[in-house]
C-alpha cells in the first residue's frame, strides 16, 4: 500500500472530512479505522469522492504499536490524530485510555517513520483557557480534563522524540453531521424546548465550517513555519450565545428565549430540571482568543471562511433537514425561506418546477421524495405552514400557497395530498392560468370523514403521545415509510394542537370543496389507493392505485411518479 498521508479516527466528523478533503488535493490516503470502515466508504461515495488512492486500515490507540500492521505505511510523510473519544459522563480511566495514553502513542509511532514531514494533533479550543493549569476530572468531567491532560503529553512527547508537530484547536465545528454539542441547544431551541439561556449576555460559543477547518488541516503541513506551532482555529466573528441563538430562531421561524441562567446558578440546579450536562458548563465562558496565527495562515493558502451568519444558517438547515441525526437528509436543496408571513420549509426547485407536490396532515415533504426522485421534470416541495418544518403564519393555507406561487415562472402540474387538496382546489379554481393540472392525492373531502375523536379538544394529546406505528398504521404506510419523522414532528411545540384544528377545519370544508370540484375549468385527475376508495361517486377522472392505502406516493411511489408524468404529458407543457 502506498499512503503519504494517514488519518487516524478517519471514520468521526472532522476525519473522514478531512480524508475526503486530501483525497481531492490528489493524496494518496491511509484512512485508520476501529472497524471495517464501510460507513466511511459509503460516506465517501454519497460526497462523490474518488477512493482510488484511499486505504483503509484498522487502528487502535488503546493498543501498543496503534493495532497498525507493520509493514505497507513507511510512505507516510503527514499524520493526523483526529481520533478521541467524545461522551460527556465518561471514566477518566475511559477517556484516557484514548485521549492521554491514545494520544501519546501516534506520537511515539509517527517518530519511527522514515520520511515523517508532520504531526498534526487535534485538540480544542478551551485549551487556551486551561494553560498551566493542572487538568481537574472533578471539575471539568473526564472528557475535557483528559483533553486537556493529552495535549500537554502530546507536546511533551513529541519534544522528546524530536517530532515535528502542529496543533489545531477548533472550536465548535458545525456542518452537514454535527449534533453534539452546540447543536443540543439548537434542537432545544427549535422544540420549544428552551425557556432560558444558559450563561449570561457575554457568553461566547465560538463556531468554525467543517470546510473551513479540514482546508485549513490540509495546508498545515505544507507550510514549513507551522512546525512546533499551536492554532486557534474559529471565527471571531461568531455572535455571543444570545445573538447566535436569536439569529438562528428567526431563521427557523421559532421563539427566542428572553431570559438566562447564569453559570453558576445552572450547577447549583438539579439536572433533571436545567437538562444540562454539568461537563458542558465550562464551555460557557466570555472568553476570547487569539486567532491571529491561524488567520495569517489561512490568509497565506488562500483560505477564507464563509461568512458566519450564513454559514450558521445552513447548519441550522442541515440539522431540521435530518431532525437532527434521527431521520434521514432531504434530498436537492432544501432550507427555510419566508413565503406568505411563514417560515416555510422548502425542499426542490423554487423558480422553475414542473411539479408543485403539497403533502397532507401527519406528513412533511419528505412523504414525497421516492415520488420525485422519478419526474421527468425538477418538484417544488414545501412542507405546509405550522405542519412539518414549517413555522405557523397566521393565514389561510390558500393565501399561503398564492404567494408560493407567485415566485414559480413557469406552469406546473399541482399535485396536493389528503388535506392539501382543499388549498390546491381553490387556488386551481381562482388561478388556473398558472398550472398546467391539478391532480388530487386521496382528497379528503370525497374521502369518510375523520373520526369525531380526532376532531375534538383530545385529539392533540392523542397525537402527541401515540406510537410512530400506530400513527403509520392510521395512514395505511408501510413499516418502512420513516414513520418515527411523524412523531418528531408532532412533538414540536404546538404540532399536534395544530394538526388537530387542521382536521376540525377541514371537516366543515367538505361541502364547499366538492361544489368547487364540479365547478373548476382546469383539468383535474383524481388518485386514490384501492384500500382507501371515495365516499360518493365523481365526474373527475379517477386512477385506482392496486393495494395502496392512503398515501399511494409513500407505498406506490413508481406508479405515482408515472401517473403525473403522464398528467404533464397531456397537458403538453415541456
Amino acid at each position: 500500500m502506498l499512503a503519504d498521508s494517514i488519518v487516524f479516527g478517519a471514520g468521526g466528523f472532522i476525519g473522514r472530512s478531512l480524508v475526503a478533503e486530501l483525497l481531492r488535493r490528489g493524496h494518496p490516503v491511509a484512512a485508520a479505522v476501529r472497524g471495517s470502515g464501510a460507513g466511511l466508504t459509503a460516506w465517501l461515495d454519497g460526497q462523490g469522492v474518488d477512493r482510488t488512492a484511499l486505504t483503509v486500515v484498522r487502528a487502535d490507540l488503546t493498543s501498543p504499536g496503534l493495532g497498525l500492521a507493520d509493514e505497507g505505511l513507511t510512505e507516510v510523510r503527514d499524520v493526523y490524530n483526529a481520533a478521541a473519544r467524545f461522551a460527556f459522563g465518561m471514566t477518566a480511566a475511559e477517556a484516557r485510555a484514548v485521549n492521554v495514553a491514545g494520544a501519546a502513542r501516534v506520537v511515539e509511532w509517527a517518530a519511527a517513520l522514515p520520511e515523517l514531514r508532520r504531526l498534526v494533533h487535534i485538540s480544542g479550543y478551551r485549551m487556551a483557557a486551561a494553560e498551566d493549569v493542572a487538568p481537574d476530572y472533578r471539575a471539568h468531567g473526564a472528557y475535557e480534563a483528559s483533553k486537556q491532560e493529552g495535549d500537554t503529553a502530546v507536546r511533551i512527547r513529541a519534544r522528546e522524540l524530536g517530532v515535528p508537530l502542529s496543533i489545531a484547536n477548533p472550536s465548535t465545528v458545525i456542518g452537514p453531521g454535527q449534533y453534539l454539542g452546540l447543536a443540543t441547544v439548537v434542537s432545544d431551541l427549535w422544540r420549544g424546548r428552551l425557556p432560558a439561556l444558559p450563561g449570561g449576555p457575554d457568553v461566547f460559543v465560538p463556531v468554525v465550517t467543517l470546510d473551513h477547518f479540514v482546508r485549513f488541516l490540509a495546508a498545515l503541513p505544507d507550510d514549513q513555519e507551522s512546525a512546533g506551532a499551536t492554532y486557534y482555529v474559529l471565527d471571531d466573528s461568531t455572535p455571543e450565545l444570545p445573538g447566535l441563538v436569536g439569529l438562528l430562531a428567526e431563521h427557523m421561524g421559532v421563539r427566542a428565549p428572553r431570559r438566562s441562567i447564569p453559570v453558576g446558578v445552572l450547577r447549583r440546579l438539579p439536572r433533571a430540571l436545567t437538562r444540562a450536562d454539568p461537563e458542558t458548563l465550562s464551555f460557557l465562558s466570555a472568553d476570547r482568543y487569539d486567532t491571529a496565527s491561524a488567520q495569517a495562515l489561512s490568509v497565506s493558502h488562500g483560505l477564507s471562511m464563509p461568512p458566519v451568519a450564513t454559514a450558521l444558517r445552513q447548519w441550522a438547515d442541515d440539522l431540521v433537514a435530518t431532525r437532527f441525526g434521527h431521520g434521514a437528509p432531504s434530498r436537492g436543496p432544501y432550507g427555510f425561506a419566508d413565503v406568505g408571513g411563514c417560515r416555510t420549509w422548502v425542499t426542490g426547485e423554487p423558480r422553475r418546477p414542473g411539479y408543485v407536490l403539497l403533502h397532507g396532515l401527519l406528513l412533511s415533504a419528505d412523504a414525497w421524495a421516492g415520488t420525485a426522485d422519478r419526474l421527468d421534470a425538477p418538484s417544488l416541495v414545501p412542507d405546509l405552514p405550522g405542519l412539518g418544518r414549517s413555522g405557523t403564519g397566521g393565514r389561510p393555507v390558500e393565501d399561503w400557497l398564492a404567494d408560493l406561487l407567485d415566485a414559480v415562472e413557469t406552469r406546473p402540474v399541482l399535485v396536493a395530498h389528503s388535506f392539501a387538496c382543499g388549498p390546491a382546489l381553490r387556488y386551481a379554481a381562482a388561478r388556473p392560468d398558472r398550472l398546467a393540472g391539478l391532480v388530487l392525492v386521496s382528497p379528503a373531502f370525497l374521502q369518510p370523514p375523520s373520526s369525531a375523536l380526532l376532531r375534538s379538544p383530545l385529539a392533540a394529546p392523542l397525537l402527541r403521545t401515540a406510537p410512530a406505528s400506530r400513527l403509520g398504521r392510521s395512514l395505511g404506510l408501510p413499516e418502512d415509510a420513516g414513520l418515527d419523522t411523524l412523531t418528531l414532528d408532532l412533538r414540536r411545540a404546538g404540532a399536534a394542537r395544530r394538526v388537530a384544528a387542521a382536521m376540525r377545519t377541514a371537516h366543515g370544508q367538505r361541502a364547499e370543496l366538492r361544489r368547487l370540484l364540479r365547478q373548476t375549468r382546469l383539468p383535474v385527475e383524481i388518485v386514490v389507493g384501492s384500500e382507501d376508495p371515495l365516499a360518493e361517486p365523481v365526474d373527475t377522472p379517477v386512477t385506482v392505485i392496486e393495494d395502496a392505502g392512503h398515501c399511494p406516493q409513500l407505498s406506490h411511489p413508481v406508479s405515482v411518479a408515472r401517473l403525473l408524468t403522464a398528467c404533464r404529458d397531456r397537458a403538453g407543457v415541456h
